[in-house]
């Protein structure tokens, strides 16, 4: 065991647990190996309680230094990266099962936005058909698209499957689709969204699903196009 001091790993630095303290009364901050860590610091004292073994290291004894240090860490890796990141993602119900009555759909998008807002994403418009949902989003460049999916059905299927609102929906499909688009084409899929009901009574969810996914030029292997195990 390791006792206040900062052991070097291949991937990363990390500072290991002091017994003095909880974890929630430490600031650690993560750095690629190679490069120095600062200290972790008691949130009530502002004192060094690890130290890196790195001889060059600075000792942070000054309360007012060590927080501006973090201060600016964090500012500096938050500042040097500017990504948008917009999502057009539809999911399908298993099966496509007539599962999202629309007199309860509301209640099923409100849960879904909770889940966006819990992973400090934006959610532009949902809407859908009983058998499907649309969703566009904006995610942090940090989350990957794939987590994020499964984390939205996962949570989603299990609140509508205990829900009396849904008794039909079984679970989600396995596939997914989801498109990025430029911020200059959002008002453009907003309306989109918001016409389900229209664009629906001129053509299928398959008809609809199929188009996107060309569109995007993306390769439809038809074995296993919209078939449920």
């Amino acid at each position: 065991s390791c006792h206040g001091t900062a052991r070097t790993l291949s991937s990363c630095t990390v500072l290991c647990k002091v017994s003095s303290l909880t974890g929630r009364d430490m600031i650690s901050i993560w750095q690629p190996a190679g490069r120095p860590v600062r200290d972790a610091i008691c949130k009530t004292r502002y004192k060094p309680v690890a130290q890196c073994r790195d001889s060059s290291m600075t000792d942070y004894r000054a309360s007012r230094q060590g927080r501006d240090t973090i201060k600016a860490h964090n500012k500096r890796y938050q500042s040097m990266s500017y990504v948008s990141t917009l999502y057009h993602i539809v999911l399908r119900t298993h099966c496509s099962e007539l599962a999202i009555a629309e007199e309860h759909e509301n209640e099923l998008y409100a849960y879904m936005n909770g889940i966006i807002n819990s992973y400090n994403g934006k959610l532009y418009r949902i809407g859908g058909m009983p058998d499907h949902v649309h969703l566009l989003v904006s995610l942090p460049a940090t989350l990957a698209l794939a987590s994020f999916v499964k984390e939205l059905k996962v949570s989603s299927s299990k609140w509508m499957k205990a829900n009396p609102h849904f008794p039909k929906f079984t679970g989600w499909s396995q596939e997914y689709a989801g498109f990025t688009y430029s911020i200059h084409d959002r008002d453009k899929i907003i309306n989109y969204i918001k016409g389900q009901k229209e664009h629906h009574k001129k053509m299928t969810f398959a008809e609809e699903y199929r188009r996107f996914i060309e569109a995007n030029e993306v390769a439809i292997d038809n074995r296993f196009f919209m078939k449920d195990a």
